[in-house]
């Protein structure tokens, strides 16, 4: 933000220097990136001369030999000069020998065709106070003869180049930094004194305008508009094209130099409408229809949908909204009516505008930043001012103003107690009472309080929203107050004697797992598009944790897993001929559930076919790689994954593709693992080329102990185990868990606690021939141990057929022979 110091002296006595203005602004907490001085630079040996003769030279058609008075300067010099637009009397700058020009140009006697030249005269360029250089710089006034030209010219400006920083769109205006300036500098701020306050007088003028209607009151709660009739298009005054240029801006016409001047000023966008150009005379603010067009000012055609806000008359859009005139609407050089608009647009509406079409403007950043809606009509009224001044008219009926925002009020109430409690030193409730009056934060009740001090209520203004809690008013104090005035201190900073929180204990053990096993950590963002959500997870999941108000359309709702970041990692990577196969992330998911949004600690990795071309292959990834990664990960949580219920996992929740994957735990018991092949439809819609599998693990944060448990020695038996062999038919979708969990159940039953089972696991599953239509054959190997002695096949095949004679029971399996 470029800000004029002539500028901002319409409004705040400053009399310091620009090293102690810079030095102020960045105490206040923004930063001087540039100081920028414009005018002339100081040009010794240039003074006023005048034009006596102007002669054809001899030897060139388009050369001058004059004769220029300088007065006491040095009277008459000859001065041969290529110039047309001067006459005889005209008074101009004139460089005489010695005189350094912009640019290092040394201005010497000399002769050109055979004429003998004393200097030169110049232009605004050459005078390096204007970028005009078709002829000689006329000065008007006529000057007297001899003066140096730096008497003559108008003084310089100095310009600073500031950062504003987000959450301060007050000072995306020279009001806004002469209101800090002036609290700074304990001076009075001086605020334009509009003439106008609305009357419209009697006459009306509804053949111009004779409605304003908004449609989109969510995205437009504002709208004004006033008729200003009569009015002549021409230059604006030298006095603000000096300011216009100074910050950057070229300047049009009184017109259009008005509207950027004001929202210089107030830090309010607005636009000028030829009234005879409004179709139907009305003005509507609605949202575009998809595929809408419209030809904005820089001459390119827009195709806009139906999130956009226009402003349209009855036939078409002519405006989009905030951020860019259509190139028909605007005043023109033969423009005599005129409709002012000045509006509040939601910032979301406008960010989300801007972005899509590529679009940005003065007008869109102060939107997209947010503008104070309680001084629209106030900037409104100063522009009317302004136009009636320098354009001449009349503002005539009816004028419109569509909407309010709802009434300013907010309060904060802090203690003198708190604030310096939280600033570590003390300051007097005077100077804080004096930062708070010079920001224009009335106290509107003070209260004495015990052992706290005084008690302020603060009143802010709607200007300052970013101010909303009592530890925000300690860095206002602090800024006015000066943070070169903290005094010096020893910092005492006691020691924590504390583990590290569980979480962190936790990602570390599972990023030191995952790198150890060759798996290249990631960082993904934390959000994500509805889009995504909706397609790998639900539409329950899109409703849940879609944020209030996202920045941009694609990282709109909170991630529910990291699965999907590490496949657009895989996807960059193989888009880019980079052989990786194996990704992981540590990071935090929200997982929905009953309606509310649970906050998990969570770690995930993907594995894909190797497609580097090696001499010799890694094994291929299957369902068993990730289930003993995904076990190891639950153990870092401290979950046995061995001791829970696998379960398959069905339908292309979460992406995962059905009969090759499988989950355990839920967010009921605090955890939750998945693991198996990803939806091959799924992952080749990426654009991702072979096999993915995947394994994630979730827990809630209070689940986790820190600490896992330190496993403690047990003995063990040295004598023998004795092994059993059992096959069962079953039917065909009989999970082969399930089976196993029933015979270590009736195994440990029929042994009664005299000798162990060890281990149950299935060695062997068969289908076809010799088995019934619907069945399989599911082989289990059972291991028995005593810790004292070796087993007897008595005891041994007593307890088998125990299980034998259980097993079919009630169960529909029976005993393959």
């Amino acid at each position: 933000m470029k800000i004029s110091l002539n500028w901002l002296k319409d409004y705040v006595r400053l009399d310091a220097s620009v090293d102690e203005i810079c030095r102020a602004i960045t105490f206040l907490g923004f930063e001087v990136e540039q100081v920028i001085r414009t005018g002339a630079p100081e040009l010794n040996h240039v003074v006023v001369g005048e034009v006596l003769v102007r002669d054809k030279h001899p030897n060139a058609d388009k050369l001058s030999v004059c004769q220029v008075d300088i007065g006491p300067a040095g009277g008459v010099k000859t001065i041969v000069c290529g110039a047309q637009n001067y006459q005889v009397g005209d008074r101009v700058p004139v460089a005489l020998a010695g005189a350094v020009l912009p640019g290092n140009f040394t201005i010497k006697q000399s002769k050109i065709r055979g004429q003998l030249s004393d200097g030169m005269m110049c232009s605004a360029k050459e005078l390096g106070v204007a970028e005009d250089a078709s002829g000689l710089l006329i000065l008007t006034g006529r000057p007297a003869l001899g003066t140096p030209i730096n008497d003559v010219l108008p003084a310089g400006d100095t310009v600073f180049d500031i950062e504003i920083t987000p959450n301060r769109p007050d000072c995306l205006s020279h009001l806004g930094i002469a209101r800090e300036l002036a609290a700074w500098f304990k001076t009075e701020l001086i605020y334009p004194q509009e003439k106008f306050r609305g009357d419209t007088g009697a006459t009306q003028r509804p053949d111009l305008l004779k409605s304003v209607r908004v449609d989109a009151p969510e995205d437009c709660p504002l709208y004004t508009a006033h008729i200003i009739t009569g009015i002549e298009i021409g230059p604006s005054p030298d006095w603000m094209q000096q300011r216009l240029t100074a910050v950057g801006l070229r300047p049009i016409n009184n017109l259009v130099d008005i509207g950027n001047y004001v929202m210089l000023e107030y830090g309010q966008p607005m636009h000028a409408f030829d009234a005879r150009k409004l179709g139907g005379n009305e003005i509507i603010v609605r949202r575009a229809a998809d595929g809408e067009k419209i030809v904005t000012l820089d001459g390119k055609e827009r195709s806009l949908n139906s999130r956009m806000l226009v402003i349209a008359d009855a036939t078409k859009p002519v405006v989009i909204a905030g951020i860019m005139g259509g190139e028909n609407s605007g005043v023109t050089d033969d423009t005599t009516d005129l409709v002012l608009e000045v509006a509040y647009f939601k910032r979301k509406s406008i960010r989300w505008t801007s972005r899509r079409l590529g679009l940005s403007s003065d007008s869109s950043y102060r939107y997209e930043r947010g503008i104070d809606p309680h001084t629209a009509l106030e900037a409104a009224y100063r522009a009317v001012d302004l136009i009636l001044e320098h354009a001449g008219g009349q503002v005539v009926g009816p004028s419109y103003i569509v909407g309010g925002d709802v009434p300013w009020q907010r309060e904060i109430v802090v203690t003198h107690g708190f604030i310096c409690e939280k600033l570590g030193f003390t300051i007097p409730e005077a100077d804080m009472e004096a930062a708070f009056e010079a920001l224009e934060l009335a106290v509107t009740r003070k209260e004495p309080t015990e052992g706290r001090g005084t008690a302020w209520t603060v009143s802010i203004p709607s200007w300052r929203d970013d101010l909303d809690r009592p530890i925000d008013l300690v860095e206002e104090v602090l800024r006015i107050y000066g943070t070169e005035r903290i005094p010096a201190a020893v910092v005492t900073a006691p020691g924590l004697a504390a583990e590290d929180d569980p979480v962190v204990l936790f990602n570390r053990r599972v990023t030191d797992y995952l790198v150890g096993h060759d798996f290249h950590e990631c960082a993904t963002y934390t959000l994500r598009s509805s889009r995504e959500v909706a397609a790998w997870v639900s539409q329950t999941a899109v409703a849940e944790l879609a944020l209030a108000n996202p920045f941009v359309d694609d990282q709109s709702h909170l991630r529910p897993t990291l699965v999907t970041g590490l496949l657009d990692v895989l996807k960059l990577n193989q888009s880019r001929g980079v052989a990786v196969s194996r990704l992981c992330e540590v990071g935090r998911v929200f997982i929905e559930r009953n309606g509310q949004n649970l906050e998990c600690a969570a770690v995930a990795f993907v594995m894909a076919d190797d497609a580097d071309r090696k001499w010799q292959r890694r094994e291929p990834a299957d369902f068993y790689a990730v289930k003993h990664h995904v076990t190891a990960l639950a153990a870092a949580g401290g979950i046995d994954l061995n001791r829970q219920a696998l379960v398959p996992v069905t339908g292309s929740y979460l992406g995962w593709q059905e009969g090759h994957c499988a989950a355990a735990g839920e967010m009921g018991q605090g955890w939750t693992a998945r693991f198996g092949l990803l939806n091959l439809a799924m992952v080749k819609g990426l654009g991702i080329e072979g096999k993915v599998y995947a394994g994630i693990f979730a827990i809630l944060p209070e689940k986790l102990t820190g600490g896992l448990a330190r496993r403690k020695y047990s003995d063990f038996s040295l004598f023998p185990a004795a092994l059993r062999d059992l096959a069962l038919v079953v039917d065909q979708d009989t999970a082969a868990e399930t089976l196993r969990r029933k015979l270590a159940e009736l195994a440990r039953a029929a042994t009664g606690g005299k000798f162990a089972v060890e281990q149950i696991a299935p060695f062997d599953v068969y289908q076809g021939e010799g088995l019934p239509a619907g069945k399989k054959s599911l082989a289990f190997s059972l291991a028995f141990r005593a810790p004292d002695r070796t087993l007897t096949d008595d005891e041994v095949n007593a307890a088998m057929q125990q299980v034998q004679d259980k097993i079919v029971v009630g169960t529909g399996w029976t005993i393959r022979k």
